[in-house]
């Protein structure tokens, strides 16, 4: 137990040391970090007082500079508003020193124009002088004139007017023969505008353009072989030629349709001859395409040629003798296109030569006027207008292009030739056969013609006869006296100028009647 106890003093000693050591040691940390605490907050007391007193005198610092600028802003607008001030000044002063100066001018001016009249006055005094001694020269003159002639002044007077008279009658004379040769070729120019405006007065009637061609077959079998096997050969032949194929009921044909005339042809050249080898397919097809395209341009070559021949047309381009035989496939109103054109050019050139005027001229111009219609199913626009770009594009004259261009009117003619395509034009549409006019057409325009005359005051009623050509009106007794009626005629003739289109010329002819009826009882 001793031995026990002995131990157990020293570990209880030992136990105690320790708590002892620990607690000093916390003392200690706690009084380290008490001091390094106040330190740390001592220093950052510190630097915020050092970042007060920056942050005042940073702010103290941007107020001066602001001040600063306050003042040299005011400084600036201060110098820029005495500126200003010394300028409109200056300029005041400059306007009142013009201002003065004009009235300075105006004074002076004032001053020269007094001094002006007061000199005119002294001068119109010296001449009312000169002219008195003048007048008194003359008349001592006239006396000594009279002494050594022996003539008295009226003598003499007479003498002279006399010989004026003589000189007079043979220069009014001269004049007289100057203004009838000039009249006469007014006169024959005038003649010549009335000439060609009346042949100009002629116009066509219209009728629907043939854009069909039929192709005969042998027999009704042979349609089923050109539309062929699920429709190839027929799909072959519309792809090839750009036309369409009709195959209706039409016993032994086939329809050819499209607008281009040439297209057409070659369709119709090549089915006539797909039909007369009688092997129909898509390469025999392709190969007879080929073939008929050699032909019609052939042909179109030919047509050309032989057109310029005809005419006595010479030094064409050759794409325009071209462009004239693709014409010959061309209808306008059921009227061959190229055939028309060879009409006009000598119409043309047979009343230039009546008139005097260029004849190759008008012959050239009357077989291209109507040259935009070889191309008008590929480009967009009138005829007229493709023409126009046509004949510039291989250089034909300007006077040529004015005919072609105004042949419709579509622009306005610079010179007689251009007014004589275009009755030319009308006088080979509106012959009998050239186009087809229905019996419609026909109609209705004698029915025009009456109610132009039955809607005029006066008439009581009228009868076209003539085939058109005459309208007899019988007017009102009451209403239309005698000396009106050519008036009423005039009227009549005027109104169915502007309003009816029509061949050749049409007699108005008004008639007025007066009866008186009585019975004998």
């Amino acid at each position: 137990m001793e031995g026990g106890a002995s131990l157990t003093v020293p570990v209880f000693g030992l136990i105690i040391g320790i708590v002892l050591a620990l607690v000093l040691g916390v003392l200690i940390g706690y009084i380290i970090r008490k001091n390094v605490g106040e330190k740390v907050i001592g220093s950052a007391e510190q630097q915020a007082k050092n970042l007060i007193l920056d942050a005042k005198n940073h702010s103290e610092t941007i107020r001066k500079e602001i001040t600063l600028e306050a003042k040299e802003e005011a400084h600036k607008i201060r110098d820029d508003a005495d500126k200003e001030v010394r300028e409109r000044r200056s300029e005041v002063a400059r306007q009142e020193r013009r201002i003065q100066q004009k009235e300075e001018a105006a004074d002076r001016k004032l001053e020269q124009f007094e001094k002006r009249e007061k000199r005119m006055a002294s001068q119109e005094q010296e001449i009312e002088r000169k002219k008195q001694k003048a007048e008194e020269t003359l008349q001592q003159q006239v006396q000594e004139l009279e002494r050594i002639s022996g003539y008295t002044a009226e003598d003499a007077k007479q003498i002279i007017l006399e010989k004026v008279e003589k000189d007079c009658r043979h220069e009014a004379s001269r004049m007289i023969k100057e203004i009838e040769s000039q009249a006469k070729e007014e006169a024959d120019e005038k003649a010549k505008n009335i000439i060609t405006g009346a042949i100009q007065r002629c116009a066509a009637d219209q009728v629907a353009e043939s854009t069909l061609s039929v192709v005969n077959l042998p027999n009704d079998d042979m349609k089923g072989r050109i539309i062929g096997r699920e429709g190839r050969n027929i799909r072959a032949i519309e792809t090839l030629t750009g036309v369409d194929l009709i195959i209706d009921d039409t016993p032994e044909a086939v329809i050819i349709s499209g607008f281009d005339p040439i297209r057409r042809e070659v369709a119709r050249i090549a089915l006539e001859k797909l039909v007369m080898d009688g092997r129909i397919h898509p390469a025999k097809i392709e190969e007879m395409v080929e073939k008929a395209r050699r032909e019609v341009a052939h042909v179109i070559k030919e047509e050309g040629e032989q057109a310029t021949f005809e005419t006595g047309i010479h030094n064409l381009h050759p794409e325009l003798v071209k462009l004239l035989g693709r014409l010959h496939f061309r209808t306008s109103y059921g009227q061959n296109v190229l055939q028309h054109s060879i009409e006009v050019s000598h119409l043309a050139g047979l009343m230039a030569g009546e008139l005097g005027l260029n004849v190759k001229l008008a012959k050239r111009a009357g077989l291209l006027h109507d040259i935009g219609k070889a191309l008008d199913h590929e480009y967009e626009g009138t005829h007229v207008d493709i023409g126009i770009q046509i004949l510039k594009k291989y250089k034909e004259s300007s006077a040529v292009i004015n005919c072609m261009a105004s042949h419709h009117g579509d622009y306005e003619p610079k010179c007689m030739e251009a007014v004589l395509i275009a009755a030319a034009d009308a006088l080979s549409a509106a012959r009998p056969g050239a186009r087809r006019e229905t019996l419609d057409v026909y109609v209705k325009r004698l029915e025009k013609l009456e109610d132009i005359a039955n809607t005029t005051p006066g008439v009581s009623n009228s009868y076209a006869i003539q085939a058109g050509r005459e309208i007899r009106i019988i007017v009102n007794p009451d209403e239309v006296p005698d000396d009106e009626m050519p008036l009423l005629a005039r009227n009549v003739s005027k109104r169915i100028e502007s309003e009816l289109e029509y061949p050749g010329q049409i007699k108005v002819n008004v008639v007025r009647e007066t009866k008186a009826v009585d019975y004998a009882k």
